[in-house]
């Protein structure tokens, strides 16, 4: 009795092995060319990105001032914690982003980088990222102003990410 119990515990071992292995090498079948397509897409999107990092992106710019009906409790402080003096805002040339370009978001910019900013009017030049937008905006950049300034809208402007740092050559006095 033990005999064939230790049997038929060891026939139904192996072929219980023997199902799942092959099982399992279906599910690898279907799961290698799942994970082949999503490489494929992933390669794309990564190839679109850095398109766009280098021609640019379509954005529609407005400006914001720091007054708490157009921020939050503490418009004198920013999304990266830079604070400010209110009253000179559109001297900083600080902007605020849509979520959607920030790096933590799933974008291509972070705090601290500088945009190259065309195709408005008068605004067009060099900002620095340092705030960020409500979620509901989407591929829009807010620049920075104070308190006064008339409100004003770009449709379609261009930002481009640039390293300041890049042709920039430091001369000093010593040999």
């Amino acid at each position: 009795m033990n005999q064939y119990f230790l049997t038929f515990i060891t026939f139904f071992t192996m072929f219980n092995g023997y199902v799942w292995v092959n099982q399992f090498e279906r599910y690898k079948d279907i799961y290698k060319k799942e994970i082949e397509f999503l490489q494929d897409e992933n390669l794309k999107l990564k190839q679109e990105v850095s398109e766009t990092k280098l021609e640019g992106l379509d954005v529609t710019v407005t400006m914001y001032h720091p007054i708490r009906q157009q921020t939050d409790s503490t418009p004198n402080i920013l999304a990266d914690g830079t604070q400010i003096k209110i009253h000179q805002a559109s001297e900083y040339k600080y902007i605020a982003v849509s979520r959607n370009l920030l790096k933590r978001w799933g974008g291509w910019l972070e705090f601290g980088d500088f945009i190259v900013l065309t195709g408005t009017e008068n605004k067009d030049g060099v900002y620095q990222v340092r705030d960020t937008m409500n979620k509901r905006f989407v591929n829009r950049i807010d620049i920075l102003e104070s308190p006064g300034t008339k409100p004003y809208k770009f449709d379609s402007a261009k930002i481009l990410k640039t390293d300041l740092n890049t042709g920039i050559k430091f001369v000093s006095n010593e040999n």
